[in-house]
């Protein structure tokens, strides 16, 4: 990805629920303008709200979860990370309830996806330029609301648990790995991790670990058992019972269905 880019959540989950659903991180900067209906997020091990023009500002790196809801319907805007367009380093959730803040931000939207639709000449150095306008409308946004109240010691211990599942994503550690490193006892990570996000600290690495399998398993030809091996499970058999547990499926079957899917997916 060379260039800033706009698609719909359903196109930025490629059509399955599980890449929203399933705690996972953003391989680039991007700003989610969610504009229907009602739907929650967790990010950084804290649950949060959406509603209608929420702007969710999440940096690269930030551990994530997004339930639109049956009617929810959001645009995001994602950013290369090696672009020179300023964007926050910590997530943001803002809600825009002044109107011509609202009009900017979808025009902004709207130019982006004309541009991309039409294909016309220079149409990436456009994309660019918007890009730097979005950029401008997110600072000047954040200087019009408030800054949040300092996070209390729970949503600190989460966030810092959230940072600890993504840094050491591949090296399967336990949660009584992060807990130690965290100076907190097991079982009282887990229940301040359900208190703030409704999930135990064992689901947010659980769904974790469960996202990074199933894209490397869908969208690469690497061996299983390299994928295993990867993200830190013993043997390719455990491997095997945990996505099973998961899915309901083995691995081969999820790859097998993720090509068929591929096979028959109409020409655009």
């Amino acid at each position: 990805m060379t260039h800033a880019r706009v698609m719909t959540l359903v196109q930025w989950a490629r059509g399955s629920d599980w890449r929203l659903a399933l705690q996972h991180a953003c391989p680039n900067p991007a700003l989610v303008w969610f504009t229907r209906g009602q739907g929650l997020a967790i990010v950084e091990g804290v649950r949060r709200g959406l509603g209608v023009h929420n702007a969710l500002v999440l940096p690269e790196g930030t551990m994530f979860s997004i339930e639109p809801g049956k009617t929810g319907f959001g645009l995001v805007c994602e950013i290369p990370r090696q672009s020179a367009v300023p964007m926050p380093d910590r997530p943001h959730l803002l809600r825009i309830r002044d109107v011509a803040g609202q009009n900017e931000l979808t025009v902004i939207f709207e130019a982006m996806s004309r541009e991309q639709n039409d294909a016309r000449p220079f149409a990436e150095e456009v994309l660019d330029a918007l890009a730097a306008q979005l950029s401008v409308w997110l600072r000047r946004a954040l200087i019009a609301h408030p800054e949040e109240p300092r996070p209390r010691a729970a949503e600190r211990l989460v966030r810092a648990y959230a940072a600890l599942i993504e840094r050491h994503l591949c090296e399967g550690l336990s949660v009584a790995d992060h807990a130690r490193t965290l100076g907190v006892t097991p079982t009282h990570l887990a229940r301040t991790c359900r208190r703030l996000s409704g999930l135990s600290a064992a689901d947010l690495l659980t769904q974790r670990s469960l996202y990074t399998a199933r894209d490397l398993i869908e969208t690469t030809e690497r061996p299983m058992a390299d994928i295993a091996a990867s993200l830190g499970f013993g043997s390719a058999a455990y491997f095997s019972r945990f996505l099973l547990h998961h899915t309901g499926h083995t691995p081969s079957q999820l790859r097998s269905a993720a090509r068929a899917r591929l096979r028959t997916k109409p020409a655009l």
